[in-house]
């Protein structure tokens, strides 16, 4: 694998799969699957994973909820997603634990960078919830910023879609993707791969982005092989 220690940050969408809320056990055996396979390798992986398939604390504030209290909860939407991935990693026979960035015993241990770096020595998958712990931080954020703490090599954005694009594929059929763009282009061009903060926190301590499908089998492997997938943000 061409990576030693990876920060793999998971959309909370995507845990929905076809549904329109909550969690999908098809998503879930899908990506413990691929993990585990990763993970058989030797790689060391972190992942942090969003909470928009329970609770968006920017969503909230339009339905009346408090900015900092909307994002309080989805903090803590972030914390059952990732006891429910810990769940399915455990039962496809990985070593699993989760991290919170909030006192939440015995929920999950409370996370320093030398207790995540000893699990992930020690072969455990750490699954880092809670986002920051800080309102108004997105959960990008918070995987760049566990990225360049945990000294990963490359920061792994898992979505639905299969790299970065010209436009959104979604809304322009003419849209070509990337096989790679500098950070710079990126900003020059104002394509959307994180929030500006998380974005920044990567460009500043050359942290390299890939962005790819999770969504397909196998495809997590595939970019730790080096092979063509995905988009790579590089300085």
């Amino acid at each position: 694998m061409k990576y030693k220690r990876i920060l793999l940050k998971l959309s909370g969408e995507s845990l929905m799969g076809a549904q329109k809320y909550g969690l999908s056990t098809d998503v879930l055996t899908s990506y413990a699957r691929q993990i585990r396979d990763v993970a058989a390798t030797g790689v060391q992986i972190g992942i942090v994973i969003g909470g928009g398939n329970i609770f968006r604390g920017l969503s909230g504030v339009s339905r009346g909820f408090d900015r900092v209290k909307g994002d309080q909860m989805g903090m803590l939407a972030t914390i059952i997603n990732s006891l429910a991935l810990q769940s399915a990693l455990e039962d496809a026979g990985v070593k699993a634990r989760v991290l919170t960035s909030i006192r939440m015993e015995p929920i999950g241990e409370y996370y320093s960078k030398a207790r995540a770096l000893e699990l992930m020595e020690a072969g455990y998958v750490v699954i880092v919830g809670g986002g920051t712990s800080n309102p108004f931080f997105s959960t990008d954020s918070a995987s760049a910023l566990r990225g360049v703490e945990l000294e990963c090599e490359v920061l792994l954005k898992g979505t639905r879609v299969d790299g970065v694009y010209t436009a959104d594929p979604e809304k322009d059929p003419t849209a070509t993707k990337f096989d790679e763009i500098t950070f710079d282009e990126v900003l020059d061009r104002r394509l959307k791969v994180m929030d500006q903060t998380a974005f920044t926190l990567c460009r500043e301590n050359g942290l390299q982005i890939i962005v790819f499908d999770m969504d397909t089998e196998g495809n997590l492997a595939r970019v730790l092989s080096d092979e063509k997938v995905g988009t790579l943000v590089k300085l």
